[in-house]
């Protein structure tokens, strides 16, 4: 199979580029003869070899060679580093992973990078190698982070001691993509609180830290409306509830009165659409702590608890107003920095409300410059994009390389019926390993145990190529443009460094009196 898809590639891959290069102007960086070095890339042995960092400290996890990797530039104008981590006491590593032990999508990625002339090499992170590890990734000018939201752990290293090591390399001037940061404000429930004046947010979505908030706020915003509560720590929709009054007996203006302990509420869960009908009392029980006596008997397959731990620990819960439409479906745009690089609109099967995949839901494609989501585009891509980090206290951090924003149809009437209005609101965003899609056939699982690069199919790996060649573009120029930015401040510490990596080549200083004297520097 791999022979045969190696084959179709080299046969078809020009015309394939071709065609698409058309509507994917991104593509001509590398054009038709990379797409065929894509599938047989092996360096020339006439070729000097590229000046690479050195890794050969660290444990090669990879299986086979970096099948499909582009040979690496021999003068690159930075060097980049693609981190991922292979989970031992896993299937096949970790969920995302192909037979060579990287993950399935790693490649386009750093051909991207390497088509944009920096060079990328592919890293495992191993915990029993924690300071190793840093030590050489300190010799990049910049990291993409690839591991997936509790690997690390699972790995047997610590998430959090990770996280702070790749801070630790921000200060020094590297670039980290996605940062701890932006991974942490991106990815929180009350991201939304935080957008909500925004065009794209709604200005009734409050965020609770401690039960007394989310006790008394939500009997408020209750007796106004059906809402939306939303958990910070789940995934695929758990946690997350959309509730109704069973009586309907909603007051005309916000405040005019409280909800009773004992009003019943009608509850759908969006992980599954599953119903459940408890009282007020109950559902602020078991939000706050789990399932008591006082809570009764929940189907969920939660636990309950949001609020453990406190806001430190992740601990919140985000009350947003319900849009009705929500059962017409959910619009995600795919994004590489600020580009939008495809539309899906995702409708609920019928009687649900989550568009959660594995939920019956259908997904329609669209390009992005669909005339159905013109408003949308023009609020997110040029009114709200240009402002985003900074009203997610993230100012000095770049948009995310690949991230995703999921939205919601704000207008007020009935489903099915026209709107008088056209705003779409946020309902989350994702920049946590988002993966390429069209990747997927080189993913491990039971009845493929074995599948790697070659099983992509052309025009794939066509779409997979333009992804990763609009990330390399999008990664230069965020280097190009933070050397540009330098401070007078950071300007005088480079240049420090530069003098004392000088006078230790030289032998004036030794390495250790060097690195200490380097130490100092990032004090702070």
């Amino acid at each position: 199979m791999a022979f045969r898809a190696a084959s179709r590639a080299l046969r078809g891959g020009a015309r394939a580029t071709a065609r698409f290069a058309a509507q994917r102007p991104a593509l001509a960086a590398v054009g038709a003869s990379a797409l065929g070095a894509a599938v047989w890339a092996k360096p020339s042995s006439c070729q000097t070899p590229a000046p690479l960092v050195d890794v050969s400290g660290l444990t090669k996890v990879a299986k086979t060679d970096d099948v499909g990797l582009l040979p690496q530039p021999l003068n690159p104008k930075y060097k980049t580093a693609l981190v991922q981590i292979y989970v031992t006491n896993q299937p096949f590593g970790g969920s995302d992973k192909s037979a060579s032990g990287h993950r399935y999508d790693s490649i386009p990625i750093a051909n991207g990078m390497i088509a944009s002339q920096m060079s990328c090499q592919l890293l495992h992170y191993v915990p029993e190698e924690h300071d190793a590890f840093f030590k050489i990734l300190d010799q990049f000018d910049a990291v993409i982070v690839r591991c997936n939201p509790g690997q690390i752990n699972a790995a047997g290293g610590d998430q959090i001691k990770f996280d702070d090591a790749m801070r630790a390399l921000q200060k020094k001037g590297k670039q980290v993509w996605p940062s701890p940061d932006v991974m942490t404000n991106m990815g929180a429930k009350d991201a939304l609180c935080k957008i909500a004046n925004l065009s794209i947010g709604l200005p009734d979505t409050l965020a609770y830290y401690s039960p007394e908030e989310f006790a008394a706020g939500f009997k408020k915003t209750m007796a106004f409306q059906p809402r939306v509560i939303k958990q910070n720590r789940g995934s695929s929709g758990e946690g997350i509830w959309i509730i109704k009054l069973k009586s309907g007996n909603y007051c005309k203006n916000f405040g005019d009165r409280l909800c009773s302990d004992e009003e019943v509420l009608e509850l759908m869960e969006a992980c599954d659409n599953h119903s459940e009908t408890h009282t007020v009392a109950e559902f602020v029980e078991f939000c706050v702590n789990g399932r008591t006596a006082k809570s009764g008997k929940w189907d969920t397959i939660g636990v309950g608890k949001y609020l453990e731990g406190g806001k430190a620990a992740g601990g919140q819960l985000v009350d947003q107003r319900f849009c009705p439409r929500i059962v017409e479906g959910e619009v995600r745009m795919n994004m590489i920095g600020d580009t939008c690089t495809g539309i899906i609109h995702k409708k609920p099967k019928a009687g649900g409300i989550s568009a959660v995949g594995g939920t019956g839901s259908v997904y329609t494609f669209y390009t992005p410059d669909a005339p159905e989501f013109k408003q949308l585009s023009e609020d997110f891509l040029k009114t709200s994009i240009p402002t985003l980090m900074q009203s997610l206290d993230l100012p000095n951090e770049p948009l995310p390389l690949w991230w995703t924003g999921d939205f919601i149809n704000a207008d007020p009437g009935a489903p099915g019926t026209p709107c008088t209005i056209d705003k779409w609101i946020v309902g989350e965003f994702n920049c946590s390993c988002v993966g390429i899609s069209k990747c997927l056939p080189a993913y491990c699982k039971a009845d493929t145990p074995n599948a790697s690069f070659f099983d992509i199919p052309v025009a794939d790996l066509v779409e997979a190529t333009y992804l990763g060649n609009l990330m390399g573009q999008k990664a230069l120029a965020i280097l190009d443009n933070q050397g540009t930015k330098l401070s007078p401040a950071a300007s005088k510490v480079l240049t420090r460094i530069e003098a004392l990596r000088g006078a230790a080549k030289a032998g004036v200083l030794s390495s250790e009196e060097a690195g200490g004297m380097m130490d100092k520097l990032f004090d702070v």
